[in-house]
């Protein structure tokens, strides 16, 4: 008999808490009705204390999501506990994950309370949650630096109030599959009432474990993994969840649960993700990675040739690649089009699918074979065409005999606003356009172009980062078959999300 391991998605939370990964509410919607569709059973929608954007969030995520649980964090303290409970209404199944810490480097520095005031802390503030829903998750921040014996004394306490769940994570990063999955083990075997709650894990990837303390951790009793698309998160990130769910899936011998994911949805999800946030995977990540079935050595090839499992452990449809060759192009009509959008797990609408058919029509000119990933960076520009700033048109002079030039035209608030700026290159001419038309004082701190597609017509695509001088982080991308197109749709996209960064209120101390 196998158990089965509840998958708790904390994309929305602890990955939007990594620099430059901030989302709008609209971008939040789709990766939260992604992750449903896909089958996680939690989803943590945010923090609805840290400001009334957070608020809003998990309230809009609550009342659209069909068949997850939706969670939202809250401090040990009355007033997260409360407005939590506010946003989750609208939910059919809701959550409150309520935190404090229980190691003392925490409590004499951080919290500056003692290990009794905290134990009488986690009793109120957990038996006041449990008033607003029967589903209670409680975690005790920087558990694997915390003295063994007092961690089960807070387990208890917690679980005695009423957590349903008790989370163990291992906050800084520290921990190692052997004393992670012993700390497991043994709570399992201490803990009087440890039987009436769900263990839980929640990993850092400080020193590269996140997964692999994870999976020692069910191996030693947990049932619940807490993870994040791609690995995103505060610092090095976090678990990343295609990396445990395939991990489980692959390794039955090793692993003997199952998840409620469905696998296939796991390529979309990574590059929804992806295109939203801006952080892009590297080629070599696991399960995801452009790399990640790709053969080069001609020893790998020959094998691949004879038998797909010499030296491939799952295959490229398990997480949702296509091994189609079909290649849409200008002659393509409205069907094969909707065909591809439908392998790739993309639906939209008549009027967008409208549009979308003849931005890929405009491109189909351009470009001789329009690929997938072209097709996911086609709808990622479609996506922004309610932004505030839009790209008019750009008109650039350079080369070997200067000056370097850009004529730019934005639309800003509806209003056209048009200048000609040089610079070191036609780079720095476009930014400096930009910033003319939209002052800021952002610096910029990357600015990166890969290829979406082989071939010279390729796509180019383009991560910008700016930096705020108090700290603040965005990440915008663009794509275009124009490479300087491409890098001022980048640019633009940052600003818009520096913006609307700017606009919400100033959010307070978020959770490690």
């Amino acid at each position: 008999m196998t158990d089965r391991i509840i998958i708790f998605d904390t994309t929305l939370r602890d990955g939007e808490q990594s620099p430059g990964m901030s989302m709008n509410l609209e971008e939040k919607l789709l990766v939260a009705e992604a992750l449903d569709g896909m089958g996680v059973d939690v989803i943590e929608a945010g923090f609805a204390m840290a400001s009334n954007g957070d608020f809003d969030s998990v309230h809009e995520i609550a009342k659209r999501i069909k068949n997850a649980v939706v969670c939202s964090l809250a401090r040990a303290k009355p007033g997260d506990i409360e407005r939590a409970a506010e946003a989750l209404k609208p939910a059919k199944q809701s959550r409150i994950h309520t935190f404090i810490s229980t190691s003392d480097i925490h409590l004499k520095y951080q919290f500056r309370l003692s290990r009794e005031e905290v134990l009488d802390i986690i009793k109120s503030t957990v038996t006041l949650a449990r008033t607003f829903t029967d589903n209670v998750e409680w975690s005790a921040m920087d558990s694997t630096r915390s003295d063994r014996d007092y961690l089960c004394k807070a387990v208890e306490t917690a679980i005695k109030a009423g957590a349903t769940t008790v989370n163990i994570p291992d906050t800084v990063g520290y921990a190692t599959p052997d004393d992670y999955g012993a700390l497991i083990a043994y709570l399992k075997n201490t803990v009087p009432n440890i039987d009436k709650a769900i263990l839980s894990t929640h990993c850092q990837n400080d020193l590269g474990l996140a997964t692999a303390n994870s999976l020692a951790a069910i191996r030693n009793g947990a049932r619940q993994i807490e993870c994040t698309i791609n690995g995103i998160g505060e610092r090095a990130g976090n678990t990343a969840l295609e990396e445990v769910v395939m991990a489980i899936k692959t390794r039955a011998d090793m692993y003997p649960y199952t998840t409620n994911i469905d696998a296939t949805h796991l390529t979309r999800i990574s590059r929804l993700v992806q295109n939203i946030t801006g952080a892009m995977v590297q080629v070599n990540k696991a399960i995801v990675g452009a790399n990640a079935f790709a053969h080069e050595s001609g020893i790998h090839q020959d094998g691949m040739l004879k038998h797909a499992g010499t030296y491939e452990i799952m295959t490229p449809e398990s997480v949702g690649l296509t091994k189609s060759n079909l290649v849409l192009g200008k002659h393509s009509g409205r069907h094969a089009f909707r065909e591809r959008l439908n392998e790739l797990g993309m639906e939209i609408g008549d009027n967008a699918f409208e549009e979308a058919f003849h931005r890929f029509k405009d491109l189909a000119d351009k470009k001789k074979d329009i690929y997938d990933e072209d097709i996911v960076a086609l709808l990622d520009t479609e996506s922004r065409r309610e932004d505030a700033i839009q790209l008019e048109s750009l008109h650039i002079t350079c080369g070997t005999i200067g000056p370097q030039t850009a004529m730019l035209s934005l639309r800003v608030d509806g209003e056209i606003r048009r200048a000609t700026v040089e610079g070191n290159g036609p780079i720095d001419a476009t930014f400096n356009a930009i910033a003319a038309l939209v002052p800021h004082a952002a610096s910029l701190k990357l600015y990166q172009v890969s290829a979406i597609t082989q071939g010279t017509d390729a796509q180019a695509e383009v991560n910008v980062r700016l930096e705020t001088p108090q700290g603040r982080i965005v990440n915008g991308t663009g794509s275009n078959i124009d490479t300087l197109v491409a890098s001022a749709l980048a640019y633009i996209n940052a600003l818009c999300k520096l913006q609307r960064m700017q606009a919400r209120e100033t959010l307070l101390p978020k959770a490690g």
